[in-house]
């Protein structure tokens, strides 16, 4: 979105939004959530739909223009809109100057019976995997990584409880967010307690089939100073993306058929892009799909050598009082996963903790070091078959605390309070070229 800024300027998020994750009950449609979240992020940034240049629209199983029927909503401008039906790979439109997204995801198994599975080589890898490590049971996703986390046991150390630490964690974190499908807050022993979906995973190791949307919109810096957004603005200072290479394909090495290795390759690349250091990093939203792979994510990102992550875990370095706090959302595990509006989701999250408006869910001292723009808040999101997306997101140096915000505009701390939108909240960001016909579609 926003006005053209100059080449090379650098880019901000300015204005972010989302709904509540829930289990698929066909209650919600695609457009409704991404008009939500869509409608959210303008009052966030204090403009309206007439500001946004280009939009891209990511889900999973919506029909060709899902991202034209959500949007039509806010105005009928003319903009490019790209859709993107597709997992993960939605961030490659944040390398872009400006953008609006929202996502909605449905099951989880193939809608396409006619064609073969694009992820018959990973398939193959897990088998090969499984020869080695021993026989696995259960879905093919939940396997694969169950089998990374076997894969790392026999290595370096831990067992099934250090997974059930991990979730137990998340659990807890997640009883803070109003956004969240899951505020049971479990702990470990319910999470050991539950039914048996892998050899390595229960239930409550495991992210649920989600829907849900987030949106966040990008400008340049001559557009958050033209629009006194300097209070809210935060810069994505670095950002990469990355695909497999051939480790993920060999089975020698579970942890690779999961991501591993593209994982750490992108977050090497970023932090050196950066030139920062894991330790400016203070909070982190990673790709937890199941308490396997966030296990073997630390040692990824470099937030721990890999074969400490497990005593990383055992001993709190990932939450509240440790040394970074990851996934203070509760993470996919229990905030939810509905698939493309996992990664936006996490943006919007990260955002707000650099904001320091994340209420019960912040994370403490990112502010409390010499430089005033503070510590880095650090987002992963991995697809497989495959894309990996490694953001390093921080204040800037021109950031002013106070004065008027996204909580004065949509009347509430939308970081951690969770409400509908309205009429009366479309009408304030929809453009002036609106079509009442459309409108009449649109559950509000």
């Amino acid at each position: 979105m926003a006005a053209t800024g100059k080449k090379g300027e650098r880019v901000f998020i300015v204005g972010g939004g989302c709904t509540a994750f829930i289990k698929p009950r066909a209650t919600r449609e695609t457009s409704d959530m991404g008009l939500e979240a869509a409608t959210k992020a303008l009052l966030d940034a204090g403009i309206t739909y007439d500001a946004v240049e280009a939009a891209f629209v990511g889900y999973c199983y919506g029909d060709s223009t899902s991202g034209q029927a959500a949007l039509y909503n806010l105005g009928l401008t003319s903009i490019p809109i790209t859709n993107r039906n597709a997992h993960s790979r939605w961030t490659r439109a944040l390398h872009a100057r400006a953008r609006v997204r929202a996502y909605d995801a449905g099951d989880l198994g193939s809608m396409w019976k006619d064609r073969a599975n694009p992820m018959r080589p990973l398939n193959a890898a897990t088998q090969a995997a499984e020869e080695r490590l021993g026989e696995n049971h259960g879905p093919g996703a939940p396997r694969q990584f169950s089998n990374a986390a076997r894969e790392y046991f026999e290595r370096y150390g831990g067992g099934k409880g250090t997974l059930a630490k991990i979730a137990a964690k998340n659990h807890k974190h997640s009883v803070n967010n109003p956004y969240s499908q899951f505020r049971n807050g479990w702990t470990e022993e319910q999470v050991l307690a539950a039914p048996q979906i892998t050899n390595e995973l229960t239930k409550y190791m495991c992210s649920p089939t989600s829907d849900g949307a987030a949106c966040c919109i990008l400008a340049s810096e001559s557009f958050v100073h033209a629009h006194g957004l300097e209070n809210q603005a935060i810069e994505i200072v670095a950002q990469g993306l990355q695909t497999d290479t051939p480790d993920a394909f060999k089975g020698d090495d579970a942890m690779n058929v999961v991501g591993y290795g593209m994982s750490k390759r992108c977050a090497d690349a970023v932090f050196a892009q950066a030139g920062a250091s894991r330790e400016d990093v203070g909070v982190v939203e990673l790709h937890d799909c199941f308490a396997a792979n966030e296990l073997v994510t630390y040692g990824a990102l470099g937030l721990c050598p890999l074969e400490d992550a497990w005593k990383f875990a055992e001993r709190g370095d990932n939450t509240y009082g440790g040394k970074y706090v990851i996934n203070p959302s509760g993470g996919l595990e229990a905030k939810g996963h509905p698939l493309g509006a996992t990664g936006i989701g996490m943006h919007f999250y990260i955002a707000m903790q650099l904001r320091n408006w994340a209420g019960p869910m912040q994370a403490p001292g990112l502010f409390d070091i010499a430089d005033k723009r503070g510590k880095y808040g650090l987002v992963h999101n991995l697809g497989l078959g495959g894309a990996v997306v490694v953001s390093l997101l921080r204040r800037p140096e021109f950031f002013k605390e106070g004065g008027k915000d996204g909580r004065d505009r949509l009347g509430y701390n939308h970081a951690h309070e969770c409400k509908p939108i309205t009429r009366k909240d479309l009408d304030k960001v929809k453009s002036k070229l609106t079509s009442e016909r459309v409108l009449e579609f649109a559950k509000l």
